[in-house]
């Protein structure tokens, strides 16, 4: 109906218009079930680029809405014979500099890729990544014939319709009065979904697509139409948590992604199940970190504490331990000295360091918790180690396998999965297996702010210069990683690339876990509305040098992509921030210990007082029913708080939180402050820190090791392209083809077509000359590596008796297996 539409405001006949348009009305007032909408006049797309010739399908260069099309019948001394393709008997001369080339959905097309720039900071072999400047339907087309079947994740965020003035059809913004916007947003999607779906792995992949309220519904009826085989899922991404106000709406906090699960794929198994809330997260991670505490195996330290560690309490524990500081290893064991003597008379040993019992912050002689022949049975038994090197009190840390922990391995709920490179045993909890789930359906976390990690970001990237609604780079990172992270070398693609998110995000999660993922990204070149008004107001139009360069793929896409890869902004800066990760490591954290002049009154009143200050401390640190009688102090296992109440029985307390390393928060009550620095003193020295899981994050400036190149689709002439002239183009379509892997073979201008091209770093070989066949044979026999081929003849038998002597090599006919491939009306359905 929109078509017809169109075709009747072309008529002259006013009278006959009038009619047509009541009948037209008429019939679309009729109902209609499902999801049925409008069919429009066929796409167009300015090839601004592409010569004028016989035979061109052509606009006029100002006739920016592409109201009338022409075909090119003649070309002769600066002038074209047009002729109206919808009054095909009007014929027009119009100076070629006046005309732009342009291509219609379902006409033949024959693209090659023009390279622009590059960028690479990866080790040689590493994959690249593609960044193409094209209307994605034609790129589609290309990467069908590039990518058919192989790719592994789909992720678009497509416009979302609202009515602002952010997307064209037909080279004319759609805005918010276009009775047909909703038709014209379907028509637009369901031609590129339908070629988007022949690239997906058909047995496993997935296509996530992202949206808002105004179109989700259509989006829904309209994937399960196309997808009937696939399984799909909606997520809600809470993307705005302040909300955006809209007139006589609630306050919009969220946005919508479809997962559509083709074949075998299914979401990831995580160990955060994204994404309830950062509080229920934090809630989990402390579930997490109490289960950790109670199955973890537990390596003790080797020196004694509390009030019974002193050297005269056992002096046969008193003796040095040779340690290989480079290597971490307990080398040798030296004999215990006699009562009196003091370290300074031990022999030294070259390359060694002695580690004696002897608390450095107060240099008091104390003692091992094991006699030398206890020691040296574990070490024999790769039971104990040396540990970290403690800055703070300037010691190695030693470590065993205490005698609790040796009886959960002798009752095998431990078990020794090897030794390490010094013979220490690997212990692990016997059958412990890290607790993963699937993801939620609602995803609320402050990352996924599009704000924050959207626009934010994007400015201090690229300062200046702006883009509408970026996505967060994490939220696009959490839903890329629910469906490859476990496809460390996936090929994911992205049709509507806007900024360069998805490139972004996947650089990012590659980082991450040392995947070589490969992300191909499409962006056109347009410029906004109010910058395309200012340009044609100076005379500029698409195509001219000053209007491309503010289009988005080089003036934010290409710019953001190298930018965040060399960690510099535009201006080059080290961009500030830090990207934060799944990731987690092991950090020392000192124990909080503070001390509190309370006075606390015998007898019923003070257990009153006690019961008050812990209820000041909150339930969650430690109930009031601890406070238990007298109650001089608590020390509990189940708690990460002790207290001392009665400071007389402070030795007693100390000698309670030996061994209590869980404990990360201590309490004195006292008003004596000399008691309290020294209890203060003996805490850091015989608990010294505790360890936590903290995020790991990186600095942005840190960039990434990763390859990019950046192509601008361009088209060629079918026959040129047949009788072999156009090879020099088509080098980067058979180096994406073959995996892009290595750096692009070229063929330079000045250089003569070679009989042969063979890339072993690039996976690929190409025989150009058929009749050196053989030589090409034989060079091939010691390029293992090599798996794609490409032979230029327009035998068929030919071909195929080359192939047969090709065995285990993926080889294509060319040039008749690239032009063969595009006929768009073929394709498109």
């Amino acid at each position: 109906m929109a078509a017809l539409q169109d075709l009747i405001q072309q008529i002259t006949d006013e009278n006959l218009r009038t009619r047509l348009l009541k009948e037209a009305e008429r019939i679309e007032r009729q109902k209609k079930f499902g999801l049925v909408y409008e069919e429009h006049i066929p796409e167009c797309v300015v090839l601004p680029n592409v010569a004028i010739s016989r035979g061109s399908t052509v606009a006029r260069r100002d006739d920016e809405a592409l109201t009338r099309l022409y075909r090119v019948e003649r070309v002769a001394d600066g002038q074209a014979l047009c002729r109206d393709l919808v009054d095909g008997s009007k014929m027009e001369r119009i100076d070629v500099s006046q005309l732009v080339a342009v291509a219609q959905f379902g006409e033949p097309i024959y693209p090659c890729l023009q390279p622009v720039d590059s960028i690479s900071t990866a080790p040689q072999g590493e994959p690249w990544h593609a960044l193409i400047e094209a209307d994605n339907y034609h790129a589609l087309q290309l990467l069908d014939y590039l990518y058919h079947g192989r790719v592994g994740c789909i992720y678009i965020d497509p416009p979302y319709n609202t009515g602002a003035r952010d997307w064209k059809y037909n080279n004319d913004y759609v805005d918010q009065n276009d009775q047909y916007r909703h038709s014209k947003w379907l028509s637009m999607m369901e031609k590129r979904l339908r070629l988007a779906k022949r690239l997906l792995n058909p047995q496993d992949s997935v296509m996530i697509v992202t949206i808002d309220e105004k179109e989700y519904l259509h989006l829904g009826c309209l994937l399960e139409e196309m997808f009937p085989e696939a399984h799909i899922q909606k997520v809600s991404i809470v993307n705005n948590p302040n909300g955006v106000a809209r007139q006589n709406e609630m306050y919009r906090v969220e946005e919508y992604a479809f997962f559509v699960y083709l074949g075998t794929a299914a979401p990831a198994l995580l160990k955060d199940p994204l994404f309830t809330s950062d509080i229920n997260q934090r809630k989990q991670q402390n579930a997490s970190e109490e289960t950790s505490a109670q199955t973890k195996v537990r390596w003790e330290w080797l020196l004694r504490g509390g009030t019974d560690s002193h050297r005269d309490r056992s002096p046969g524990c008193f003796y040095p331990v040779y340690i290989d500081p480079a290597r971490r290893k307990i080398v040798e064991i030296g004999t215990p000295l006699p009562p009196g003597e003091h370290p300074s008379k031990a022999q030294e040993r070259e390359g060694l360091v002695a580690v004696w019992p002897i608390a450095r912050g107060t240099g008091a002689e104390k003692r091992w918790r094991l006699s030398r022949s206890s020691l040296l049975d574990l070490v024999k038994q790769g039971l104990a180690k040396v540990g970290a090197y403690d800055r703070n009190r300037d010691r190695w840390t030693l470590l065993y396998l205490g005698s609790a922990q040796r009886e959960r391995l002798s009752r095998g709920e431990l078990t020794i999965t090897g030794h390490d490179s010094n013979g220490v045993a690997i212990v692990e909890q016997s059958g412990h297996q890290e607790v993963l789930e699937a993801p939620r359906t609602i995803w609320n976390r402050q990352a996924h702010s599009a704000g924050e990690y959207g626009s934010r970001l994007i400015r201090s990237i690229v300062p200046g210069r702006e883009f509408a609604f970026p996505k967060s780079v994490y939220a696009t990172k959490d839903a890329i990683n629910c469906v490859v992270k476990n496809k460390p070398h996936a090929l994911i693609l992205d049709f509507f690339a806007g900024s360069g998110t998805t490139l972004h995000a996947v650089n990012l999660l590659n980082r991450e876990d040392g995947g070589h993922r490969r992300c191909i990204m499409v962006t056109n070149n347009e410029v906004s509305d109010s910058e395309a008004q200012a340009l044609r107001a100076q005379g500029y139009r698409p195509g001219d040098k000053e209007w491309e360069r503010l289009g988005i793929a080089r003036y934010v896409t290409w710019p953001r992509t190298t930018c965040s890869i060399l960690g510099k902004d535009i201006n080059g800066q080290p961009i500030r921030g830090e990207y934060l990760t799944y990731l987690t490591e092991e950090k020392a954290q000192g124990r909080t210990i503070r001390q509190l002049t309370f006075h606390i009154p015998q007898g019923r009143d003070g257990t009153k007082v006690k019961k008050q200050i812990v209820m000041l401390m909150g339930e969650d640190k430690l109930p009031q029913s601890k406070v238990v009688g007298e109650c001089p102090y608590i020390v509990d296992a189940d708690y990460k708080v002790a207290i001392l109440f009665d400071d007389r029985k402070i030795t007693e307390w100390l000698e309670a939180l030996e061994e209590q390393e869980h404990i990360k928060e201590l309490y004195i009550v006292t008003q004596n402050s000399k008691l309290f620095r020294q209890a203060k003193t003996w805490i850091k020295e015989n608990l010294g820190d505790y360890t936590t899981q903290e995020p790991v994050t990186w600095p942005m400036a840190e960039g990434f090791q990763a390859n990019v190149e950046y192509f601008r689709l361009d088209f060629l002439d079918k026959n040129t392209v047949s009788l072999g002239r156009q090879l020099r183009e088509l080098l980067p379509l058979l180096w994406l083809k073959a995996g892009a892997k290595g750096r692009r073979p070229t063929i330079a201008p000045s250089e003569d077509i070679p009989q042969m091209i063979i890339a072993p770093e690039s996976n690929l070989a190409l025989l150009i000359n058929e009749t050196a066949f053989g030589t090409f044979a034989q060079r091939l026999e010691g390029e293992k590596d090599i798996d794609t081929v490409f032979i230029v003849t327009d035998s068929a038998s030919g071909f195929n008796q080359m192939n047969n002597l090709l065995p285990g090599r993926q080889v294509y006919q060319l040039y008749k297996n690239y032009l063969d491939n595009f006929t768009i009306n073929r394709n498109s359905r």
